[in-house]
């Protein structure tokens, strides 16, 4: 009960502490979406990486993008968010300057990779799909591969002038260690659009040629010459759809923020301190959402997420019988 009421004090203390603009129950409110965000993040992403490697129907080519996104997901939960959630509960930073470097740099590798693997998926649904015939050469083992190394390289060279213009600083806003849309306005917007409207825009014109393609099928226009689209590759199509639209909607908020006011520095102040705080957290939370998405709407993974869990509780329940 004393080691309760102690953390209530401290989480108290946060985000009202820092700038008196928040009640207790929003620090609370915080804690408790970050701690459900690591624990959801952690099991359904690993879920989905054995998953992939276990099940002989999910090792395909496209889905080496899904692992990669996995991973990116999964860099946060071990680390930035966790301390996060300590900088909540002491109700400021309390790591020391190189744990702040470090969390800010995994936090922009995350962000970025993600990004940019959900483009790699759009890219391969979009050959998988209306262009099946140069598929299996462009997708082969060897250059998906390629494909995914290419992504982790672009991303790391995205993250490196960070360092440079040193824009990772902790912002108590939002108790983390984040890029700080102030430091430089061009590059601001440089990073906005590169990293973020940039490849939206090209997953956007990747599945609006996919939706086309699906309703000139549905609608049987010149049934002779168009090709058959199997339910199954529908569904995994629509997957990763959604896993693209919750990525735009919870990482909208956010970019938009930065970009107006980079373009128009004096809106800065009318943006209020809870519309900055809730996009960030909105953010950190699309990181537990792939996994949901996939376990909810493939077959392939829900039926491999069952056989794993069972597996953990039967070797859990051995165990303690031993």
């Amino acid at each position: 009960m004393e080691e309760e009421g102690s953390l209530l004090k401290n989480l108290s203390a946060g985000l009202g502490r820092e700038d008196g603009l928040y009640p207790t129950w929003v620090v609370i409110t915080l804690a408790v979406i970050l701690i459900v965000t690591i624990a959801v993040d952690i099991l359904g992403n690993l879920l989905v990486i054995i998953s992939v490697f276990k099940n002989k129907n999910l090792r395909k080519a496209g889905n080496a993008f899904v692992v990669s996104l996995a991973i990116a997901d999964l860099l946060v939960a071990f680390y930035p968010y966790p301390l996060v959630l300590m900088a909540i509960v002491h109700g400021g930073w309390v790591m020391g300057y190189l744990h702040c470097q470090a969390s800010g740099f995994l936090m922009g590798i995350s962000v970025i990779g993600s990004v940019f693997n959900i483009t790699g998926i759009a890219i391969n649904r979009y050959y998988y799909i209306c262009h099946s015939l140069k598929y299996d050469t462009l997708f082969s083992g060897t250059n998906t591969v390629c494909y995914v190394g290419l992504v982790w390289a672009l991303t790391l060279l995205a993250i490196v002038p960070n360092f440079f213009v040193e824009s990772l600083q902790y912002d108590p806003r939002v108790y983390s260690c984040t890029f700080a849309q102030s430091v430089s306005a061009l590059y601001t917007v440089s990073v906005v659009v590169i990293h973020f409207f940039l490849p939206i825009t090209i997953v956007s014109y990747c599945y609006l040629r996919i939706w086309l393609l699906v309703l000139q099928v549905r609608r049987r226009v010149k049934p002779e010459t168009q090709p058959k689209i199997k339910p199954h590759d529908f569904w995994n199509f629509l997957t990763m759809f959604v896993v693209f639209v919750l990525f735009a909607v919870c990482w909208a908020p956010l970019n938009f923020i930065g970009f107006v006011v980079a373009v128009k520095p004096t809106l800065g102040s009318l943006i209020p301190e809870w519309l900055f705080t809730a996009s960030y957290f909105m953010a950190y939370f699309n990181s537990c959402l792939n996994a949901v998405v996939y376990g909810v709407m493939n077959q392939n993974f829900r039926k491999e997420y069952k056989r794993i869990l069972l597996t953990a509780l039967q070797l859990a329940y051995r165990t303690d019988g031993d």
